[in-house]
């Protein structure tokens, strides 16, 4: 349902925001319409959103039964509507209908972080031209980086390094050591690996669109070839800034123990090593799809909405395949310590 971007310049803290961040927001924030006695939300949930009255009023109840109302037109209004997690009272509609706008939180808290730091004088890389920053606000919103922590933004940021790529330029090539993690900021690029012995494109790269973090992630080689399709420019990381900005915080790790209690529960289980190290020794119930189908592959067989946990001899592959599929829009965990982990708590388990 449409609304006026303007809206949004009435809400706190988004009116301090630049209009083309707004817009960014507006673009990915979905208006609805209640009823009286309708719910937003209940004590105790857990959710991704952050919600906005446009218009109407709503009843907080505290599980100690006090009651605030809130009215859009109020200057309490005009902040996120009982925006802790887990919801401290239960939002419900009083007024005959009311107009509420969500937004996803944490793009949200990067989008406004970003647009703050971009404002010092010594930030790298704010684009003043028009449409200059869309590669940013993509690239925040990929789902790769919903877990990197809001304070990285700054360091992620002071130490990219742009670079100029013309049209026929091999970035990066399939079988070579990493180096860099990119992030395309202008142009277009193909992306292409050998499958079953021949070479085949598997995807295209679009400004804001990400790569090369897979061989940084999994201190292998490059698993596919990256080349250019136009003239555009690139922003890179070394692999020293990308180990320190970006790796420990993209990847959900679990003990042995918890990603026993999530497989009991209907995780699937996903082994990214290649099929002779599985059928040699893996973990009962564990499907094999060695990490250089994985984007293939995943997308094929699975269906978005379950648990997923991958697992390697060590960790270093499945750290790679965990950023992947959380990138492709799965729940997915790695497996802490590897196959061997798991193994020695099964055998304590059994002792």
């Amino acid at each position: 349902m449409p609304f006026d971007t303007n809206d949004l310049a009435k809400l706190y803290p988004l009116e301090t925001l630049r209009p083309e961040t707004r817009e960014q927001l507006a673009g990915e924030a979905a208006l609805s319409e209640y009823l009286k006695g309708e719910v937003l939300f209940r004590t105790g949930d857990i959710d991704s959103d952050t919600l906005y009255l446009l218009e109407g009023e709503v009843s907080g109840e505290y599980p100690d039964g006090k009651v605030k109302n809130i009215a859009a037109s109020s200057l309490q209004g005009r902040y996120p509507l009982g925006d802790s997690q887990p919801r401290r009272f239960t939002a419900t509609v009083v007024s005959p209908s009311a107009r509420v706008i969500r937004l996803d939180r944490r793009y949200t808290e990067k989008v406004i972080a970003w647009d703050q730091l971009s404002r010092a004088e010594n930030f790298n890389h704010f684009d003043p031209t028009p449409d200059g920053n869309r590669w940013v606000f993509r690239l925040l919103q990929s789902r790769a980086f919903h877990k990197m922590p809001t304070g990285n933004i700054e360091r992620m940021f002071q130490r990219f390094e742009e670079t100029e790529a013309r049209a026929g330029q091999v970035v990066i090539r399939e079988g070579d050591a990493a180096d860099y993690f990119y992030v395309v900021k202008e142009g277009a690029a193909s992306v292409s690996k050998h499958l079953d012995g021949v070479e085949s494109v598997v995807a295209y790269l679009v400004r804001g669109d990400c790569f090369g973090e897979d061989a940084l992630l999994s201190n292998t080689t490059r698993n596919a070839t990256v080349k250019m399709m136009q003239d555009g420019r690139l922003m890179r990381l070394g692999k020293k800034a990308f180990e320190d900005v970006l790796k420990p915080p993209v990847v959900e790790w679990l003990t042995a123990g918890q990603a026993s209690l999530l497989a009991r529960e209907g995780a699937t289980v996903i082994d990214v090593r290649m099929p002779a190290e599985h059928d040699q020794r893996a973990i009962k119930g564990s499907i094999n799809i060695p990490l250089y189908r994985l984007r293939e592959d995943a997308t094929q067989q699975f269906a978005r909405g379950g648990k997923f946990i991958v697992y390697c001899n060590t960790g270093e592959r499945s750290s790679a395949a965990a950023f992947i599929l959380t990138k492709l829009g799965f729940d997915a965990y790695a497996l802490q310590g590897g196959l061997m982990g798991m193994l020695r708590q099964q055998e304590r388990a059994g002792g």
